[in-house]
């Protein structure tokens, strides 16, 4: 099994006519199971065209009549991106990924506050997206360097998530899933929320979650893992070295008010028995060893 994607899923790419969705829409479909899976494309006024013999429909919804497409990949530029998961939403997807940055805050609260009580769930935005090993990528994260194996992992940085699956396979682990849930102070999925579908995954034995500097998303999953978590994990927080009140790369990463800082989310990591390295290259090493 898997979480979120595996071979079955039929996907669609909003914004499949620009560079970016071509791109990445040509290296998904040329990964593992694509050529099943890439079924279909959404640009306006582009209804009718093809790409890579991928058929472009005028909305998600016309994609999800035609093709009976239940997930949706948005390359789609900033000022219109949220609107594009709007639009997705609406066509009752199961499940949307945005890999777009630099969506403005308001934008997506906005959105965030339509999607309240509805169904279809949201990876990102700013973030690499979402692989099942050997069966499927939806994203800009490189195939190659995966492989399928036992270990979860969940990040909001997306360079740390590939340094963490190129230790994993140093080490001999393959992974059961990988969700880059991006680092944006207003997104979808959460650690928590991803660490709960990896609990229930009969495959996947244990999970790497990779944290930032700011919010307190890392701490309150950490408690769940606490009280419920059946499978062990380990953790690492970026930004550690990151002076008060700077930014650690993403929008989300920015420490107020004295909360949110590297030392007191490990603390709280810890205490909820979350074994955490200090050393982003410990990351896979520190895995294997409590697998074992």
């Amino acid at each position: 099994m898997s979480i979120l994607i595996n071979k079955d899923t039929r996907v669609i790419t909003q914004g499949i006519t620009g560079k970016t969705g071509q791109f990445h829409t040509k290296m998904g479909k040329e990964y593992a199971n694509g050529r099943n899976c890439y079924v279909a494309g959404v640009t306006p006024r582009k209804g009718g065209q093809s790409f890579e013999e991928i058929p472009i429909y005028e909305t998600v919804r016309d994609a999800k009549q035609a093709t009976g497409a239940n997930v949706s990949v948005i390359y789609v530029p900033p000022p219109y991106a949220a609107a594009a998961i709007d639009e997705a939403v609406d066509a009752e997807l199961d499940l949307v990924i945005c890999i777009t940055e630099g969506i403005p805050v308001r934008d997506m609260i906005r959105t965030r506050r339509k999607m309240q009580g509805r169904s279809t769930l949201l990876v990102g935005p700013n973030c690499p997206g979402v692989i099942t090993p050997d069966e499927i990528k939806i994203g800009i994260m490189p195939g190659h360097i995966h492989k399928k194996g036992p270990v979860g992992v969940v990040s909001r940085s997306g360079t740390l998530t590939y340094e963490a699956v190129g230790q994993l396979m140093e080490v001999g682990l393959g992974q059961s899933s990988c969700v880059g849930i991006g680092g944006d102070p207003v997104n979808g999925l959460k650690h928590i929320d991803v660490m709960r579908m990896f609990n229930d995954d009969p495959r996947t034995e244990a999970v790497v979650m990779v944290g930032e500097i700011g919010g307190s998303n890392e701490e309150e999953c950490a408690r769940w893992v606490k009280d419920n978590m059946k499978k062990p994990v380990v953790g690492f927080i970026a930004g550690l070295t990151a002076p008060p009140g700077k930014r650690m790369g993403h929008a989300g990463a920015i420490i107020s008010g004295g909360k949110g800082t590297a030392s007191e989310k490990i603390a709280v990591m810890e205490e909820c028995g979350i074994k955490v390295t200090r050393n982003p290259a410990e990351m896979g090493k520190l895995l294997k060893s409590v697998l074992r």
